[in-house]
Formats: structure tokens, sequence, C-alpha cells
């Protein structure tokens, strides 16, 4: 067994905290500053957090693996899980065409681009970062704004921009799973559980909705696309906030993006019915733009085609090609309701076992719940986007060997981010259960109430070097629950910060910017497209801090649940 220690070196805190933060110093400089490849940094860091672990920190060698491990096994499972079939689902339908036939329909909603860019960017781009994430929403959308006339480096803005505000619920809300799983093992406080975190998420990150929409149309065309367009960006992010709101509050934590993302569309839809802009922006399709991508930058992808030639597509191919995602939302909303949820919470749909050899105790004795791990086999959102892979196949008419090679092709092309993640959740478990992590928590918590101002920004660190939100939360998480339950704060309002701050470093994490650079033939010129989004990132995430800062007094307090 082991016990953790909060200030094991030379009895002293500040330099305990100190070298607990040696691996996260480590992970940042090679990604940030030295540039070295994320799956070889993600590595390095993890084997640097064990040997402050076992060097530093005293926990047995056989611990410590045993900690590297879980870690790396729950970054595979559930994370990973749907982040890759999510992804094949989606190479499904750009293999059969069907991703093509999706995007003119987008095209026929309005020739304003002003307009495209808040249906495809944000709406679009919130729908793809619910089922996927992981950089897909901007791959993808970049490429068919590229296919809409738009020019390179604004496409990358708009697209990294709009991966804003969804983030937090990404991947089937994978960020907030992963934050309730390392917050919850950090603290006995109640209320660290999915849901609560997703409902105070989802009392944050709204707001950045309501923004966001009026930012787009400013890049695509300045003041001019602001005077012209803003009504239909303040009614698609009316709409989107207050769809976020609800469904993380009151539906389901899981399903927030698919549901504000689906209202949001919608809601400008029926806009364009009775409204349209006085001056319409309307550009050259470009016939140069690039093939989609994945999330890897370098997967499988269907022509972006030219809009010189536009097919008349049939409403039955229209539907086809929109199938996909609805039979994702059916399924999630069917194993959401309560009494199959229950169903399959049970054995044999799901088992909880103490990981093997693994036994750590905190500073107070008692059991650290982490070693605790779920194997959520048939309800885990993974396992249901291969069902409704399945389902898309027979529904597209896709021969088993197209889906047997398109799923083994998704796993090659994701063989770097899957290595990623899996260091990185290995090396914040080694973290967390050495007691690394508590021991920058205790030190921090010297910055007393005005910790709360500061929450934020710890999370957009870890999203704009790490380039994920569910990196941030697994480094970060168990540091905001610790330092807030120490500094006399709210450990809800603080996790939650962590996920609603990183939201806003993922457009100018490196990861995001090589993949919108890459998508628009701009490889090499990251610094371009950085400093384009650069000041936008900055500006929202002080009125997150401001916010967070805000709902830690009496002024909002009434906010956290």
């Amino acid at each position: 067994m082991f016990q953790q220690d909060l200030d094991p070196v030379g009895g002293s805190l500040a330099l305990s905290a100190l070298c607990g933060a040696i691996p996260l110093l480590t992970l940042f400089v090679l990604l940030g500053g030295l540039k070295v490849r994320a799956w070889l940094s993600g590595l390095i860091s993890l084997a640097v957090s064990l040997v402050v672990a076992i060097a530093l920190f005293d926990m047995p060698t056989g611990q410590a693996l045993l900690a590297g491990t879980e870690g790396a096994a729950f970054g595979f499972f559930p994370i990973l899980w749907i982040v890759i079939n999510a992804i094949w689902v989606y190479n499904l339908t750009v293999a059969t065409g069907h991703f093509d036939v999706l995007r003119r329909s987008f095209e026929k909603v309005s020739p304003d681009q002003r307009i495209q860019a808040i249906i495809i960017a944000f709406c679009f781009g919130a729908l793809l970062e619910a089922l996927a994430g992981f950089g897909t929403p901007v791959a993808i959308t970049v490429v068919m704004l590229m296919a809409l006339g738009f020019e390179p480096l604004k496409a990358a803005a708009v697209a990294l921009i709009a991966n804003t505000a969804p983030v937090a619920f990404g991947a089937l809300a994978t960020p907030i799973v992963t934050l309730s799983t390392v917050a919850s093992g950090a603290s006995d406080a109640s209320g660290l559980d999915v849901d609560t975190l997703g409902a105070m998420v989802g009392r944050q990150t709204p707001i950045l909705a309501l923004v966001v929409p009026l930012i787009l149309v400013f890049v695509v065309d300045g003041k001019r696309g602001l005077r012209n367009t803003w009504v239909a960006a303040l009614v698609c992010g009316v709409a989107f906030a207050l769809a976020q709101f609800v469904a993380s509050n009151y539906i389901s934590v899981q399903l927030a993006d698919i549901v504000a993302a689906l209202v949001a569309a919608a809601a400008v839809v029926v806009l364009l019915r009775v409204w349209t802009p006085a001056d319409v922006l309307v550009a050259e399709p470009r016939t140069d733009a690039p093939v989609p991508v994945t999330a890897s930058s370098g997967g499988r992808g269907g022509s972006a085609g030219s809009a010189a030639e536009v097919p008349d597509d049939s409403r039955a191919e229209v539907a086809r090609a929109y199938a996909p995602y609805l039979v994702i939302i059916a399924i999630f909303s069917i194993t959401n309701i309560t009494a199959v949820k229950e169903f399959l919470a049970k054995e044999p749909w799901t088992y909880s076992f103490a990981w093997p050899g693994l036994d750590v105790f905190n500073t107070a004795g008692d059991p650290v719940s982490t070693t605790t791990y779920a194997l959520n086999w048939l309800p885990a959102a993974g396992t249901l986007m291969i069902v409704a892979g399945l389902i898309t196949a027979v529904l597209l008419r896709i021969s088993p060997s197209t889906m047997a090679r398109t799923y083994v092709g998704t796993y090659v092309e994701l063989r770097s981010a899957i290595i990623t993640v899996m260091a990185v959740l290995g090396l914040a478990y080694v973290m967390n259960l050495s007691g690394q992590t508590g021991s920058l928590g205790a030190w921090l918590a010297g910055a007393g109430a005005g910790f709360a101002i500061l929450s934020p920004i710890l999370g957009w660190i870890g999203v704009a070097v790490t380039g994920s939100d569910t990196s941030a939360n697994a480094l970060f998480g168990a540091l905001q629950v610790q330092t807030a339950s120490q500094a006399g704060l709210d450990p809800t309002l603080m996790a939650a910060a962590n996920s609603s701050g990183g939201v806003l470093g993922k457009m100018v994490s490196p990861q995001n910017l090589a993949i919108a650079a890459a998508a628009v033939g701009m490889a090499g010129r990251e610094g371009d497209i950085f400093r384009k989004v650069i000041g936008w990132s900055l500006g929202l995430l002080l009125l997150m801090c401001i916010i967070v800062g805000l709902q830690s007094t009496p002024v909002l307090d009434w906010m956290v649940p």
C-alpha cells in the first residue's frame, strides 16, 4: 500500500509543489517550447512523472507503474473508444460520398458567406464536436468553408473560433466524464458526478455561445458583417445557449451539444424563411479546396468538389446523408431514458473493480476512489457508436469489407493520438495518486478566494498545450478540486471552471493550428493563423475569468448547482 504525503521533499510544501510540477513543466516545454511531437512528449512526461513519484514522493515502484497503467487504460476506454468509433462513422460517410451530399445541402440554405459561417462552422461544427471532438470539427468544417469560396486564412480562423462553446461537452461529454473521474478521486465532497459538473459547465459555456456567432460574422466581413447579419448571429447564439443549458441541466449531459447544435441550426433555418441580410456576401467557389481530413490531419477524405457543377441530389440521397447523425441521436436518446440507463448500469453490462494490485490511501488514511475502474462495455458511448455505425452501414448499403477496411484505417489515422491520450492520462493518474497534484493544490490554495479568477486560466493553459479539454481536465481536475477545498471555494465550481476555461485554449493549441493549416494548404504558416485568433482567445478567457470570479461570490453564486 501507499499513503500520500503532500510535503515529502524536505518537509516543505512549496518545494514539494515545485517538484510535483516537474512532469507538467516537462510536457509544456516539450510541446510548446521545443515543439516535440505530442505522442513523444506524452511518453517522456509520463516517464518523468514516474521518476518524480518514486524518487521524490516515495511511491513504491510497483504502485507507480500500476497507477500509470490504470490511467492509460482509462485513456483508451472510455475516452479513445468514443473518438475512434465516432470518426469511423464519419469516415464511412466520406468513403461512400454521402459527406459531399451533406455539404451540398448546407450550401443551399443560404448563399451568404456570413450565414454559412454560422451554420457550418458553429452549428455543424458543434454537432461534430459532440460526436467526435479531438480536432475533427476544425478539420471538416474548414474544408467545407474552403469549398464555398472562403479565403484560406479566414476559413481557418472561423473554424477555430467556432470550436469553443461546444468543446466542454465534446465527444459525448468525454471531458466532463474525465473531469468527474479525477475530481471525485481527489475529494470526498459530493456533487462531483457527471450530471452535476455538466450542469455547472452548462451555466458557464452558454454565455460564450451568445458571443461566438457575432465574432464569426465580424471575422468574415468586419463591421459590415456584424451590422447586416447580427440578427442571425444573435438568434443562433441564443438558441444554442438556451438549448445547451437546458440539455446539460435537465436532459442529458452527453446530449447537450447534439441538442444545442440541432436547435441552433433549426432556429437559423426558420429565421431565413422570413428574413434575409440586406446585402448578401457571395464569393466565387474555390476549386482547389483540399479533401476532408480527420482529427489526425492525415486521413482519407472525399473530394471537396467544385461548386461549378453541383449535382442535383435527390431527397432520398439527402436523407441518407443525414441518417448517420439521426441514428446516433436516436440511440443515445433511448439509452438516456432513466429505466434503460439503470438497466445498463448493472452487471453483466457494467463491471466495476479495484485495479489489481493498486492500493493507495490519501493523507487522511482513506482509500482513494480513483483506483476503482468501471468497465461499462455495453452502455459506453464508444460501443453505442459502433451500433450506430452498423445501422448506418445498412442504411447506406456499405459492404462488410468496406466497413472493416475503414475501421482499420481509422486506427491507423489516429495512431499518434491514441498514444498521446493514453500517455497523458497515465501521467495524470501517476501525478494524482502519488500526491504530486495534491501538493500543487495545497500550495495554490495560498491564493485564497483569488484562485477563483485564476482557475479558468489553468484550464486554458492545459488545452493550449495539449489541444484537448479532456487532457486538461485529467491534468488539472484534481488540482482544481483540492485547491478549492483548501481555499474555501466550491469544488464543483472550480472543477467546471477548468473545463470552461479550457475550451478557449482550443483555438490556439498547436494541434488544432496544425490541423487547420494543413486543411487550408498553409502548412508551416501556423503562426499567421495563430495571430488571427489569439486576441479572441484571450478576450473570451478574460470574460470567463470574470464569470467564474462572480460565481464564487454572492453576486452569481446562485448559479452554482
